[in-house]
């Protein structure tokens, strides 16, 4: 990869800025774009675990309370505000995330993981059969390359999610990763509370989910972060106890990934190279999730309703389960298939090919057993696409396939994440041109 040279540059109304200028590239971006760019990613990772308002759950926490004078709301509400600030900040301080409340043997959750009941439908017992694509052969061209393509091109236009066997990942790789993720998060308290943060600027961490606002709900798991910009991170901020397994995999990933960029590239009509050469998948955050036990799974989630909010997402998980798709306004399992990996369409993917291929909601459910590992590798642009602007492909509207979404900056983009928060389940909508 080209080496990128920082220099620094007087804007108008004075002052130096530090810029980061790439040789192959005129686009520059400076701090505040690359931070931007950043926070895109960490935007992806929290929308996936998302922190949702629970107000409903005022009533039920009030149910067992005797009436409250009215003039005494107010002192009531906002007690029950400080308390609620209070366990949450208590949580936080012990950086120890879930994992640390199950290893204390807590036998009921905390009030701010209580999810509001109509977020926690009965699980369908409904498996859905998800289209399962086998890649086998698929780079010697051919007849069965153009078959491979028409699969893809059903499944994501329709689905949104699909299964991939024989896709090139090492078994022994997958399982590796699995098992380095598990020990990572099994270390001892003090081995990981270094890197414990929510700080977005810092590539590689380990948080869990404090809310950030009265009544949200938090989710009943713990991550392990680590983006790489343009497919590059520093292996030393890797921790070591997983570090060998994530660089492989990731190798692994980056692999597939040009792969998955050429298929979905001739799926909408276009050269295998296209996505590749707007970049729009050139950077990856690899979400290392840890999903423990929980003695009330009933009452809380391990991610949220929720659409991806990147290009693709290519997920491994374990053996446990509990996996759902939103599939015609019901929620249908999605059983794990050892050896395949989901991938799934990301919100912006649907936007640039004009509805060709639909980014889906999907949760993932609290169990009774565990832990449940999963890894999620999130694709997205790279810094100099990030700094460009967003719409459908050209070259696949027409007079007869207009644009559907209107051009934007990614800055509008993560902005209105950014206001909107967890009252917006996807931005679709926000983007789309009003006839």
């Amino acid at each position: 990869m080209a080496a990128a040279a920082v220099y620094r540059r007087t804007p108008r109304g004075g002052g130096q800025k530090t810029v980061m200028k790439h040789s192959w590239s005129d686009d520059v971006l400076d701090a505040d774009e690359q931070l931007l760019i950043t926070n895109w990613v960490r935007a992806q990772i929290e929308s996936m675990m998302p922190i949702r308002p629970i107000k409903p759950n005022r009533t039920e926490l009030d149910s067992t309370s005797p009436p409250i004078p009215d003039e005494d709301k107010h002192i009531h509400e906002k007690n029950k505000l400080k308390s609620f600030q209070s366990q949450s900040q208590e949580f936080d301080d012990t950086k120890a995330g879930v994992k640390g409340l199950v290893d204390a043997g807590v036998a009921k959750i905390p009030k701010f993981f209580v999810h509001p009941a109509e977020s926690l439908r009965a699980p369908s017992e409904t498996t859905l059969e998800l289209p399962t694509i086998d890649f086998e052969g698929v780079e010697s061209g051919g007849a069965r390359r153009k078959e491979v393509v028409e699969e893809i091109r059903t499944a994501a236009g329709k689905w949104g999610f699909f299964r991939i066997v024989n896709h090139g990942v090492p078994l022994h790789i997958m399982d590796a990763m699995l098992e380095a993720i598990k020990r990572f998060h099994e270390q001892p308290v003090e081995d990981k509370m270094h890197l414990y943060s929510a700080d977005s600027r810092q590539r590689v961490r380990f948080n869990s989910n404090v809310p950030q606002r009265e009544y949200d709900s938090a989710c009943w798991r713990d991550i392990l972060t680590c983006v790489f910009h343009d497919d590059q991170l520093d292996p030393d901020a890797i921790p070591l106890v997983c570090r060998k397994e994530v660089q492989e995999y990731v190798k692994c990933m980056i692999k597939l990934r040009e792969i998955m960029a050429e298929l979905l590239s001739e799926a909408l009509g276009l050269s295998s190279d296209h996505l590749s050469r707007i970049e729009c998948m050139k950077s990856e955050a690899l979400a290392c999730l840890y999903y423990p036990i929980c003695p009330e799974p009933d009452k809380t989630l391990g991610t949220p309703k929720h659409s991806d909010t990147t290009f693709l997402t290519l997920l491994m998980q374990d053996s446990i389960g509990g996996l759902q798709i939103l599939y015609d306004n019901q929620w249908v399992d999605v059983p794990p298939v050892r050896g395949a990996l989901i991938a799934n369409i990301g919100d912006l993917m649907q936007i640039i090919s004009n509805d060709k291929f639909i980014s889906v909601e999907h949760r993932v459910l609290a169990q009774p057993v565990g832990p449940r590992i999963s890894v999620a590798s999130f694709f997205t642009p790279s810094l100099r696409a990030g700094a460009k602007p967003f719409a459908p492909i050209k070259e696949i509207l027409s007079d007869a396939n207009p644009a559907i979404y209107r051009e934007f900056l990614f800055k509008e983009y993560y902005e209105y994440y950014k206001t909107k928060g967890q009252d917006v389940t996807s931005a679709l909508p926000h983007f789309r041109i009003n006839e």
